[in-house]
């Protein structure tokens, strides 16, 4: 049965949220004045967060919402939302009662712009429904439009990723050394995501080399990293057909079509012979 929350003139209601970071760490808040624990997380106590507006319809339109707080609890870090760790996230805001822990999810979304100014931050929410406005019909493209170990490439992503361990740090190019030493030529494009240490389930991906045995990551590189923190290096590709079918042997799921005439076929003119 349904509950009909604010029924009577006094109610044992709050409202919490629950962001869930694509790096795993899920974080809980609650507008109680204590901890709630339900669902197995721990909503800690954040009166200071509030929901600006939640609207929601019935028709196929994106429901929107903002919410607004100060960067004043430890769940919640300047640093952390500089560094993109919430971007993404999924976002759940609704109900609870202290007493009885009934509870129900009153929005859906995903966390997209955050602002910040003089010690908060404004995010504003994508529901579910955002989903539905997307086009699922692939393009044409002359290079693979699979993502590199995922759906439709189809290759086991463990065998083309393996632990390191920090050996130096170039900050003049933002890179980064491992041990065992890593191939640029073949992580280029590929992906750095580190188990410890101050960045601890950051992904970055690598851009290229520095000229020496470093990779140029495309995220700021925390300078406190310490050497020997581990991290998981996953190759790169490029797309294309011929290192598909060389270096990885996966022709038979190259997700493009590398011999379809481009729009440029269309300012093509002849020309004399000469």
């Amino acid at each position: 049965m349904t509950r009909i929350w604010f029924a009577s003139d006094l109610e044992t209601v709050a409202m919490f949220w629950r962001v869930l970071r694509k790096d795993g760490v899920t974080i809980g808040l609650t507008t109680h004045d204590q901890d709630l624990w339900f669902d197995g997380i721990l909503h800690r106590a954040s009166p200071g967060m509030v929901p600006a507006s939640i609207r929601k319809s019935a028709d196929f339109e994106a429901d929107s919402a903002e919410v607004q707080g100060a960067i004043s609890h430890d769940a919640i870090d300047e640093a952390d939302l500089a560094a993109g760790r919430y971007d993404g996230a999924q976002v759940r805001i609704g109900l609870v009662d202290w007493e009885t822990g009934t509870r129900e999810v009153l929005y859906a979304g995903s966390i997209g712009a955050v602002s910040q100014a003089d010690g908060s931050f404004s995010a504003d929410l994508s529901s579910r429904k955002a989903e539905l406005q997307r086009d699922p019909t692939p393009r044409t493209s002359p290079v693979c439009r699979a993502e590199f170990c995922g759906p439709g490439c189809n290759l086991n992503p463990a065998k083309f990723t393996r632990e390191v361990r920090l050996a130096g740090l170039n900050p003049d190019y933002n890179a980064a050394a491992f041990d065992p030493p890593l191939d640029s030529a073949i992580y280029a494009g590929g992906t750095v995501r580190w188990l410890d240490g101050p960045q601890a389930g950051a992904v970055m991906g690598v851009m290229g080399s520095d000229g020496a045995d470093a990779l140029v990551m495309d995220v700021p590189l925390d300078d406190a990293i310490p050497i020997g923190t581990p991290a998981l290096a996953r190759e790169g590709c490029d797309h294309t057909l011929d290192t598909c079918a060389s270096r990885f042997g996966n022709a038979l799921n190259f997700r493009g079509e590398p011999y379809l005439p481009g729009n440029d076929l269309l300012t093509r003119y002849p020309s004399p012979s000469a």
